[in-house]
């Protein structure tokens, strides 16, 4: 059993239960062997129906006991791993939304979504199973051999002997097993994150019109995890038949010893046949074990992945995390703030001193890699400072990752993420009990009443995956649908219309400019004609703040600002 199956909540209870659950079970296992045997020798020497009657009743009750605590046990450990799973996935994606979109861009989009959608089923398939069937190799099993023991030490000891046997050879086809699985899920992660990237691109390159020749890589791809999967499928079939045939050799070992000592008369019928009833009994939950060992392993690897991502670095707890909600005489200073990712790569952001006061709209300009997105990060709590120090309204804080603070953020991304799901539904992402005509209302501020009038079913029209599909400007309208319906005052955009046409984003920016209105605004982009409309200018190059100012400001000084604007 994995070490890591301790740290999910209310498997100590759940363990216990199973436990005592088991041991009624393999109480229930034995009763029914010997009375079942009871019964046929009873036949066998004659005996009427009526003489063995006691016996046939005793033994349906134990039968019915043994199947009615397994489906007591199956019961638990579904509900367990429902409850589980559930409580797991909430804690990664809190994680991620405090980790931030660097987090997730490293790691891969589709790698992660695989992780939370597919994953997630494939750990509770492993939490209901693995568990339960743990608990019968630990008890079931020397509950029959040591009962067996006090019947007939020679055959205890043959069962005691062959299964060290057998689970050598269980260890090591279940390494050489894990040790395919975990290839195969490295190339799972790889065509999922390039399936997400081939779908995001297939507008680009048809555009270009080399989608076709696309289709060879796409096809690469599959077929490295086609021969990945037969590879670890070769490897569990080989599992299985060694299990099967050590069990069966085992058996067939003790059946010849106890028939030749009935022959000899050195043991009687009726506990023989008890011990030939057990000896399946005895190898029934290693068994077990080595079959949903394949089936379990995906599971159990994303687990891990899961965990991971839990234990990924906290940032340094601050004294006060208290945060008042952000007003007109708010204000927020970056003191000597310096970010550095990892000790092996350069300094992202240098000596950055900068301070905002209250509703402003602050633009955020520079090549890339100057440290627009690292700055946004900062500020959105997804990051921490390697020194300096950030003052909101008074109060010191060594980093932003505040409930307090994230509470009052939205972040716009460039790709904003459009689920499975109704328009209305997908609207309603931030605000899940919000009625129809505030959803309405922020379809109308967003710009999308002329996509309501297209669709067939309004607000009740599924879109995403599976759905009918939008444009980029659509899906960045229903982003700001949520924003208007969330009504957060601190916005967070992150070239949030560098992948649109000018066209498409001069429709869209008269709609972002009144979301804008009485907000504390960040805005990162290479477009830079929305800096007219910005209050404040942060000018980036090399990760250090050259340049601060309004845009007739840093014209007349005809710095770098001024530089980017006319090349």
């Amino acid at each position: 059993m994995g070490k890591n199956l301790l740290k999910y909540n209310g498997m100590s209870k759940l363990l216990i239960l199973l436990v005592v659950l088991t041991v009624v079970q393999g109480t229930a296992i034995i009763v029914q062997a010997y009375m079942l045997s009871k019964a046929i020798v009873g036949l066998f020497n004659g005996k009427s129906s009526s003489e063995i009657f006691y016996a046939t009743i005793f033994f349906i009750i134990a039968f019915i006991c043994r199947y009615i605590i397994n489906s007591i046990k199956q019961k638990y450990s579904e509900r367990f791993a429902d409850l589980a799973v559930s409580e797991l996935k909430m804690k990664v994606l809190d994680k991620l939304f405090k980790l931030g979109p660097r987090f997730t861009k490293k790691n891969g989009t589709g790698n992660i979504v695989t992780l939370i959608m597919e994953g997630s089923v494939q750990l509770k398939q492993y939490l209901e199973i693995v568990p339960a069937k743990m608990i019968n190799l630990a008890i079931i099993t020397p509950l029959v051999v040591l009962y067996i023991f006090f019947v007939d030490k020679l055959s205890a000891i043959i069962l005691i002997v062959t299964f060290p046997i057998l689970i050598v050879f269980m260890i090591l086809l279940g390494l050489a097993a894990k040790k395919k699985a975990d290839k195969q899920w490295k190339v799972y992660r790889l065509l999922s994150n390039h399936f997400t990237d081939s779908l995001r691109g297939l507008e680009t390159l048809k555009y270009l019109g080399i989608s076709r020749n696309h289709i060879h890589q796409i096809d690469h791809v599959s077929e490295r995890y086609r021969k990945a999967t037969m590879s670890t499928l070769k490897v569990a079939f080989l599992s299985s038949f060694a299990l099967d045939l050590f069990t069966m050799l085992s058996i067939a070992t003790v059946a010849v010893f106890l028939g030749l000592r009935l022959i000899e008369g050195e043991i009687l019928f009726s506990p023989a046949l008890t011990i030939l009833i057990l000896a399946p009994e005895y190898f029934l939950p290693v068994r077990e074990v080595g079959t949903d060992y394949h089936a379990t392993l995906n599971g159990q690897e994303a687990g891990k992945a899961m965990q991971a991502v839990l234990e990924e670095h906290e940032f340094t707890d601050s004294i006060d995390t208290t945060i008042e909600d952000w007003k007109s005489h708010s204000f927020l200073k970056l003191k000597d703030i310096t970010v550095e990712i990892d000790k092996d790569t350069p300094v992202v952001l240098k000596d950055i001193n900068v301070s905002f006061n209250g509703f402003q709209k602050i633009g955020i300009v520079g090549e890339s890699g100057s440290g627009k997105s690292t700055l946004i990060d900062l500020i959105g709590g997804f990051l921490e400072p390697s020194k300096g120090e950030i003052n909101i309204s008074g109060k010191d804080f060594s980093h932003l990752q505040l409930k307090d603070w994230q509470k009052q953020l939205l972040y716009i991304p460039q790709h904003p993420y459009i689920f499975s799901k109704t328009l209305s539904e997908n609207i309603r992402f931030y605000q899940p009990n919000a009625s129809m005509e505030e959803v309405i209302k922020a379809c109308e501020e967003a710009g999308l009443s002329s996509l309501l009038n297209e669709l067939p079913n309004g607000l009740e029209e599924k879109i995403g995956e599976g759905g009918r599909s939008l444009s980029g400007g659509q899906n960045q309208r229903i982003a700001l649908a949520r924003a208007f319906l969330e009504k957060r005052q601190i916005l967070l955009l992150d070239e949030p219309t560098s992948h649109l046409d000018i066209e498409t984003e001069f429709e869209l920016k008269k709609t972002m400019l009144t979301l804008f209105e009485n907000k504390l605004v960040f805005l990162a982009t290479h477009r830079l004609h929305w800096m007219k409309d910005m209050d404040l200018i942060l000018v980036m190059k090399e990760g250090n703040l050259v340049e601060v100012g309004t845009h007739k400001e840093l014209m007349t000084k005809n710095g770098h600002y001024c530089h980017l604007i006319t090349s």
